[in-house]
């Protein structure tokens, strides 16, 4: 879906550095005959690291991500950006990202957002709840403040796009973009 024009929700999961797609989505000759099961796929999401992960991501119905530095670097798998999306991830917020990680990231309509000061990373947990006001106008100025509500601090997250990929993301992900352009 586009994005929420505020966007308030909690942090479903909190990654290191180096997070790697077969972290986000296991590879295997078992998961591959998954790999058109959604539903049944996303259960495995980040299980390496937060087996409860996909559990409480559904039970919050929208999510943040935070991660460390090179997020989603490793293989180009598509299904390490579709799972989060089905389990409502809305934005990643992370020191840095691998380049075709995060393109997967916003044909499907997930946020990647980078600290501009790395330190912030530290003042956020599992389970805060961050708010973004009016982020549908701050991403096309590439940059966003947030109010972590849990901790009373407020930080600002930078978005390396261009233009057309803000307008993607504004549209909710290639498909919704290129649908519209066809009506």
């Amino acid at each position: 879906d586009p994005p929420e024009e505020h966007l308030t929700a909690k942090v479903s999961f909190k990654a290191g550095d180096n997070v790697s797609t077969d972290d986000i989505t296991p590879v295997s000759a078992e998961f591959s005959s998954m790999r058109s099961n959604i539903p049944m796929m996303s259960q495995y999401c980040y299980h390496r690291y937060a087996p409860e992960f996909a559990k409480r991501a559904k039970e919050l119905g929208k999510s943040f991500i935070i991660g460390g530095v090179n997020y989603g670097q490793g293989s180009s798998r598509e299904h390490a950006a579709i799972n989060p999306m089905y389990l409502g991830v809305k934005m990643i917020i992370a020191k840095g990202f691998a380049r075709i990680h995060k393109s997967n990231l916003i044909n499907h309509g997930i946020i990647p957002a980078v600290f501009v000061d790395p330190k912030d990373y530290e003042g956020i947990e599992l389970g805060d709840e961050l708010s973004i006001t009016a982020l549908r106008e701050q991403m096309q100025q590439k940059l966003v403040t947030v109010n972590n509500k849990t901790k009373g601090t407020k930080f600002k997250a930078k978005l390396e796009l261009t233009d057309g990929e803000v307008k993607i993301l504004l549209a909710g992900g290639k498909l919704r973009f290129y649908k519209a352009l066809l009506q």
